[in-house]
């Protein structure tokens, strides 16, 4: 915390220099929190522990904090050509970067379950910003009012539990335990609503295609790399902490979760946009990842984990692909989107590795994580081994579907022309790999 503070008031200074060099003095920043985090993996001292009162870190929380900070400094990375060279505001959209990173990682490090809701709902405003002011396309303005109205009506109930345990002189701090309340089926249903929303699972899932699609890229980058992680963590942590809870609430969540999943998949192959397909693919997996923590298992809370970092980093590769084919072909739509191969051969590579590891494709952290997820939902109830099955084989066919449909057949003729796409996309995307197979070794190293 007191290093973001630090280079929050730094950059301010350097804000005065011009907005290129402000810029890039971000990003250097950005890559400096990352490597200290990375050395932090290492400190023989641990991370588990409580610092003070107010901040709690440990190897979960910690994943996701290194998470964000990686995720958002190759946000802004790609947004070098939309908003820095445009001169598109520049300064204002390192700034609405900087508070949402910082309010992510608040997030992620709270002990208190207030502060937690706190940050978990002013996360809204600088993804809301970053849409509206960097947006495409008129819709932005709808696509920003489903988000907020999804996300804060959904966790009305839980700003409600809260008080309630306040009043009855209870503790919001990680750790605490309900008081008695009756009804465990309300309790765990008005505990869970705020993040299923989030997560989200299929029924509560519409304000997500929309903000996907009229989102800029770094905003797409964010909201699936790391705010739908909120939900998850929040689910993790809820499960961690409460005593009283219904096992028939848990059941009709876990049906509708996995069915829904299955749902979303078959969706996938109804949608043109290519951005779409990539936001219902995420529905899909993060089912699974409801499943692992409702399984109530160590095996499954640490797929949740490995899950959600490795649907972080492919995620946002993947939206990031979308925005440069984007700019070659003015169009996402899957019927015009064709002869990747021949037009952009390098950003079709990119294109078929992160299929891959989004089919989960060995030896990618994909893999890992849905067979762990898999193991621990098989464990709950052998019931939801058709819904498991069927929504591993439905991955694998709509990201084999997404690559041939954009990278095979004739080049539309109003492409023909095109020389050099984004000269950062081959940069962008070794990175991720780059991290992804350092998670993949490193996941490996602590289960063997």
């Amino acid at each position: 915390m007191f290093s973001l503070g630090i280079m929050s008031v730094f950059l301010m200074l350097m804000s005065s220099l011009g907005q290129s060099v402000f810029w890039w003095m971000v990003l250097w920043g950005y890559v400096l929190l990352y490597l200290v985090s990375l050395g932090l993996w290492f400190s023989p001292m641990g991370l588990a522990g409580c610092w003070g009162d107010f901040l709690m870190v440990d190897n979960f929380s910690f994943s996701l904090m290194s998470l964000t900070i990686l995720v958002s400094g190759l946000s802004m990375l790609a947004s070098v050509r939309d908003v820095e060279k445009l001169g598109n505001k520049s300064v204002e959209f390192v700034f609405s970067v900087l508070v949402l990173t910082l309010v992510l990682v608040l997030c992620f490090s709270v002990s208190s379950l207030l502060n937690f809701y706190i940050m978990f709902e002013f996360s809204l405003i600088p993804i809301l910003l970053i849409i509206l002011g960097w947006g495409y396309q008129p819709e932005r303005l709808q696509a920003g009012k489903y988000m907020m109205l999804y996300t804060i009506s959904a966790s009305l109930p839980l700003l409600i539990l809260i008080i309630m345990v306040l009043a009855k002189g209870g503790s919001v701090f990680w750790g605490w335990k309900f008081l008695s309340f009756e009804w465990g089926w309300l309790v765990t249903l008005c505990a869970s609503l705020a993040f299923l929303v989030k997560l989200p699972i299929y029924g509560f899932h519409l304000w997500l295609p929309k903000a996907h699609v009229e989102a800029p890229v770094a905003g797409s980058m964010i909201l699936a790399g790391v705010l739908l992680k909120l939900g998850g963590y929040g689910l993790v942590r809820i499960f961690y902490t409460l005593s009283l809870f219904s096992v028939l609430a848990i059941s009709i969540i876990f049906c509708i979760g996995l069915s829904g999943g299955v749902i979303a998949s078959m969706v996938c192959f109804s949608q043109n946009d290519v951005k779409a397909l990539v936001a219902y693919s995420s529905v899909g997996h993060m089912s699974l990842v409801l499943g692992g923590v409702y399984s109530n298992t160590e095996w499954g809370w640490l797929g949740c984990l490995v899950m959600m970092v490795a649907h972080g980093l492919c995620s946002s590769g993947m939206f990031f692909l979308a925005s440069e084919t984007y700019k070659c072909y003015s169009t996402r739509s899957l019927f015009l989107v064709k002869g990747g191969l021949v037009l952009i051969p390098g950003v079709a590579l990119c294109w078929f590795l992160m299929c891959a590891i989004n089919m989960a494709a060995p030896p990618s952290l994909n893999l890992w994580g849905e067979l762990m997820l898999g193991i621990s939902v098989l464990s709950y109830s052998m019931v939801f081994a058709l819904l498991t099955g069927i929504m591993t084989f439905l991955s694998g066919l709509y990201s084999w579907y997404l690559y041939s449909a954009t990278q095979h057949g004739q080049c539309p003729l109003w492409v023909r022309g095109v020389v050099m796409v984004e000269e950062y996309t081959l940069y962008i995307i070794s990175v991720l790999l780059v991290f992804i197979l350092g998670v993949t070794g490193l996941i490996l190293g602590l289960l063997l």
